[in-house]
Order: C-alpha cells, then sequence, then structure tokens
C-alpha cells in the first residue's frame, strides 16, 4: 500500500513536491488559504492540477495519516504544529520543513510530541524548482531515519541524517543563510547605489575581475529576481535567522539589516520580474518613487 501523507501548507513547495511525486488522492492537503476569500477559489485549481485530495478543515486533513508535511510560511510554522498538534493521529510523523529557527522547531517539537507524534527537523536545502524531489534535505531528530524511510517512498532522493537533536538541521539552514540571503540582500545594496551613482558597469567589471566564476551582471540579475519574487518569504526566514545567531551570542547586525532589505524588495509585491538587471533596477527605482511621493 502507497504511503499516505497529510500536507499542511500548498504553496510553491507543498504544491511543487506533490506533483513530482504523483502523490495524488493519497496526499491529503489543507492550506489556510482554502476557504478565505479570493484565494479559495485558487487553491481549488491548484489541488484540481495536482489530483491531491484538498481539504476545508486541518482535522479532515490530518485524520488517520501517519506521514505529515509542513510547508508553510516561516512566520506560521510554529502556529501550524499548534494546531496540527490539536488534531494528528497518535504516533503520526511530523515532519517539520520549514525555514525557522531551532528554538522555533524545539517548541514545535514539545507540541507535536506532548500530542503522541512525533516530530522531525527537516531542513530543505536549496530551491525546490528545479530540484523538486531531488532538493537536498538535512534531518534531525530521534526519528529522523523513519522519516527518510518513509520521505524515500514518497520519492524524495537527497537526504542525510545529521543528528539525533531536533535543532540541528536547522542550524545549519539557518547558518548558511546568513551568507545565501545576505549576499543576495548585499548585492541589491550595492546595485542600486552603483546605479546611481552611474559606475555600475565600472563596480560590476571590478567584482567579476576579482571572481570568474559567474559574471555579476548576471549574478545580480538573478539575486534582485529571488527578492522581488520572494522577499517578503526569505524575509520571514531571515527574522528566525536572527534568533539564531542571537541564541548563540554572536551577533545578528548585517542579518537584521538583510531582513530589511529582503522585506523592503519583496513588498514591492512583483511575481514576475522584468527581464534583465536593467529592468529590474528600474522597476525597484520607480516603485520607491511612487511609494515616497504617496507619502
Amino acid at each position: 500500500m502507497k504511503q499516505e501523507v497529510g500536507l499542511i501548507g500548498f504553496g510553491e513547495a507543498g504544491s511543487t513536491f506533490a506533483m513530482a511525486g504523483g502523490w495524488g488522492a493519497r496526499a491529503h492537503v489543507f492550506d489556510r488559504k482554502t476557504g478565505n476569500g479570493p484565494d479559495h477559489d485558487i487553491m481549488l485549481a491548484s489541488y484540481k492540477a495536482a489530483h491531491v485530495s484538498g481539504a476545508r478543515f486541518l482535522d479532515d486533513a490530518l485524520s488517520g495519516v501517519d506521514l505529515i508535511l509542513s510547508l508553510v510560511t516561516a512566520d506560521q510554522a510554529l502556529a501550524a504544529a499548534e494546531v496540527a498538534a490539536q488534531c494528528l493521529a497518535a504516533g503520526a510523523l511530523y515532519c517539520d520543513m520549514n525555514s525557522v529557527a531551532p528554538r522555533t522547531k524545539q517548541q514545535a517539537a514539545q507540541l507535536i510530541e506532548a500530542a503522541g507524534g512525533h516530530y522531525v527537523d527537516v531542513a530543505v536545502m536549496a530551491p525546490v524548482n528545479p530540484a523538486r524531489l531531488s532538493v537536498p534535505l538535512l534531518l534531525s531528530g530521534e526519528r529522523a531515519q523513519d522519516a527518510q524511510a518513509l520521505l524515500s517512498a514518497l520519492g524524495f532522493a537527497a537526504m542525510r541524517v545529521v543528528g539525533d537533536a531536533v535543532g540541528r538541521a536547522s542550524a545549519i539552514k539557518m547558518i548558511r543563510s546568513v551568507m545565501v540571503k545576505g549576499v543576495e540582500a548585499l548585492t541589491a545594496e550595492c546595485v542600486l547605489a552603483a546605479d546611481a551613482a552611474g559606475v555600475r558597469e565600472e563596480v560590476l567589471a571590478s567584482l567579476d575581475a576579482s571572481e570568474r566564476a559567474r559574471p555579476w551582471e548576471n549574478r545580480a540579475d538573478y539575486n534582485l529576481d529571488r527578492m522581488l519574487v520572494h522577499g517578503m518569504r526569505r524575509a520571514a526566514e531571515m527574522e528566525e535567522v536572527v534568533k539564531t545567531l542571537e541564541s548563540l551570542g554572536t551577533g545578528a547586525a548585517m542579518t537584521r539589516g538583510t531582513v530589511e532589505r529582503q522585506r523592503a524588495i519583496g513588498e514591492l509585491g512583483v511575481t514576475s520580474p522584468p527581464e534583465g538587471l536593467t529592468a529590474k533596477i528600474d522597476h525597484i527605482n520607480q516603485s520607491n518613487a511612487r511609494r515616497a511621493d504617496a507619502a
């Protein structure tokens, strides 16, 4: 018998995994946008496209399911665990795949374990597209080996258990994000200033001269593209990175700046960025100018 799975959240990650794995009706999905205003029809269309079983209430999605994947936004991860704890089946394996601080996952684990479930910390270490089920996953927790076996049965192909402690996988993810998301934020700060000063070509050329791996025109274009589309989600994740660094006592001044920069660009609400670096810079500048005029 094929593995039944309960999915909490059906955004980019949840829908991509379900469709790539061909999970179909054995995936029981709940997304809080279902039944919530204009997003309701969009979610129903997403369920239909993936052939999954959509649920109007979370307890319907989790009823009798022994494997649960939580794939919500970072700011909703703990709330999702709290609600799931009230309706999950005894012995259910709860894989928290959200990008949050180790402490947040430890708090969620307490809720799940107290309700009779088993909690596994899962860190998604790369964008889900185009990797899909080949996206690298790190797992930690006492039941990490069990989760690895069940996730493998669903089609996930690149997993590694990194320890028994909940929070260890997320610590790797969060601390890595200091660099990954920080470079994106620094890129935006750099190219916007260089363009405003009329020296963008010189600045990018000087960066190319010091690092040949990838032209900075392309890298800057890619980084702004990610921020325009995913800036709000990345800002929420970086808030969790701040918590991680503060708990370590190493300081988070640059990471706080990354939160602000990611959020500022994410708040522009772009879903389909214009092609090319110049067009993206112009769009950001024009949007900021309109905001300034409105203020």
